[in-house]
C-alpha cells in the first residue's frame, strides 16, 4: 500500500462489525487503531462502579467530577486483534463487552461533557494522521475533514446474531431476542440525542455488510482506498 498517511473514519450501527473491519483496515497499512465505542463504554464502565449509572438514570453532578480524572487508552497486544482498551491505566478489554455495559453505554454516551471529553482525547490521538477510527459521530464530529469516511450498516436481526456470537465466545449468557432488543435501542437513541447523533456524512462512502464475508469488505476497501489515495498523489 502507498505510503501516505490519511484518516480513515468509520462509522455506523452498533454490531455492524465496525471494529473488525477497522482493525482489519489497520493491520493492512500498518496504521494506528482506534475504537471510539470502546472508550465510551470505558466511561460507562467507571460510572456502574461508581453508581453513577444504574438503569434509574445517570447522576450528572457526580459524572461531572468522575469525568476530570479519567484518561482512556489503547495499549497493544499479541493477542486480541492487537489492541486492549485501558481505563486510567487498567486493562478493561472484558469488563466492557459486558451486557451492563451495553445497556447503558448509549445514554451516558449521549451527554454532552461525556461526548466533549471523549472527542478531545480521541483529536489529540489522530494529531499525526496514519489511523482508523471507528464509532457514531467520527467522519462527522470527530474528523470532519477525514481524507476517507465509511459508513457502515447491516441489517438488525443479523447484528443481533453476530452480537450473540461474539458474546458466547466470552461466556457471556443472554437470548437472541434480548440482544436485539438492545441493539433497536441503542439505535434509537444513537439516532436521536441532541449531541452528535449517529448519521452518515455527506461525503461518507456506504458499506452495507448484511450479506458480505470479512475478505469480501477488504475487497471493497482496496479498491475505495486506491481511489481515495489516487487523488492525493
Amino acid at each position: 500500500m502507498d505510503k501516505l498517511l490519511i484518516t480513515i473514519a468509520v462509522d455506523g450501527y452498533s454490531s455492524c462489525g465496525k471494529s473488525t473491519f477497522a482493525k482489519a483496515i489497520a493491520h493492512r497499512l500498518n496504521y494506528i487503531y482506534i475504537d471510539s465505542g470502546a472508550m465510551y463504554r470505558a466511561v460507562t464502565l467507571a460510572c456502574i462502579r461508581e453508581g453513577i449509572a444504574t438503569d434509574s438514570g445517570i447522576d450528572k453532578e457526580k459524572l461531572t467530577e468522575l469525568l476530570k480524572d479519567i484518561k482512556v487508552g489503547f495499549v497493544s497486544s499479541a493477542t486480541d486483534d492487537g489492541w486492549l482498551t485501558t481505563l486510567n491505566g487498567e486493562v478493561v478489554e472484558r469488563e466492557i463487552r459486558t451486557l451492563e455495559v451495553s445497556g447503558l453505554v448509549s445514554p451516558v454516551s449521549a451527554i454532552p461533557m461525556v461526548r466533549n471529553k471523549m472527542t478531545q482525547q480521541q483529536q489529540e490521538m489522530g494529531e499525526h494522521k496514519g489511523i482508523v477510527m471507528d464509532g457514531r459521530d467520527i467522519g462527522t464530529v470527530v474528523f470532519p475533514k477525514a481524507e476517507l469516511k465509511i459508513f457502515m450498516t447491516a441489517d438488525p436481526a443479523i447484528r443481533a446474531q453476530r452480537r450473540l456470537k461474539e458474546m458466547e465466545s466470552k461466556g457471556e449468557k443472554a437470548t437472541l431476542k434480548e440482544v436485539l432488543m438492545n441493539i433497536e435501542e441503542r439505535d434509537r437513541i444513537d439516532r436521536t440525542r441532541e449531541v452528535a447523533p449517529l448519521r452518515q456524512a455527506a461525503d461518507a462512502i456506504v458499506l452495507d455488510n448484511s450479506h458480505l464475508s470479512v475478505e469480501d469488505q477488504m475487497q471493497w476497501f482496496d479498491n475505495i482506498y486506491k481511489e481515495v489515495v489516487s487523488k492525493f498523489i
